[in-house]
């Protein structure tokens, strides 16, 4: 491994969010530096730094109803844009939680909704960055069926989140004409075209 971030700074102390300073070398052997945002509170924990790999937070993949014919989506106020954007139910995992139990938390906080995670390959479930160019944030996915009854009670009053339980028809629309979150645009591709028995089904068979 290639190590070309030699130091980095702190610049904001904030709980969620703050921005590093990295001593970034470039491929020319020149020294410059380069702005980081990221969930880590402390410099020795950055990505670039530790090299760890661990989940900061999970996406649920959740399907609904008896007929698995819906998919479980927010619709989100989020002030970078200010506006509503459609995403998937998420969240950061916080210590001692590994992903699953992370999202069935998440989802019922953002939801009411019960989740019941399916298990699926590694390759399908392990972290993957996010916007790299930016942050160091990276997302696992969690897979399973939803149920009960959407309510907002148990959201934060920070949050403004619409549940939405979208049909593949509702999907399509929500493609062509709303803002969506890239993550969210993918998998939304994906259920459309996915088996109507089960969307599930291209996790394959469940051992154990």
């Amino acid at each position: 491994m290639t190590d070309r971030v030699k130091k980095a700074v702190k610049q904001t102390d904030n709980r969620f969010l703050n921005l590093y300073e990295l001593e970034a070398t470039r491929r020319s052997g020149r020294t410059a530096p380069y702005f980081v945002a990221s969930r880590v509170t402390r410099a020795e924990d950055l990505k670039a730094i530790s090299h760890n790999t661990r989940s900061d937070g999970v996406i649920i993949y959740g399907v609904y109803g008896e007929k698995k014919d819906r998919i479980v989506l927010i619709r989100q106020f989020r002030y970078p844009i200010n506006d509503y954007i459609y995403e998937f139910p998420a969240g950061l995992v916080e210590p001692g939680e590994d992903m699953a139990e992370a999202g069935i938390r998440e989802i019922f906080e953002e939801t009411g909704l019960t989740f019941v995670p399916r298990k699926a390959d590694p390759a399908y479930s392990k972290p993957f960055y996010t916007t790299v160019g930016m942050t160091d944030e990276c997302c696992g996915t969690i897979y399973g069926y939803c149920s009960g009854t959407p309510t907002n009670l148990h959201q934060e009053e920070s949050e403004d989140i619409q549940v939405v339980l979208a049909d593949r028809e509702e999907c399509r629309r929500i493609l062509k004409e709303e803002n969506v979150a890239i993550m969210c645009a993918y998998m939304l591709m994906h259920f459309i075209h996915s088996s109507e028995e089960d969307p599930l089904d291209f996790l394959g068979e469940i051992d154990g």
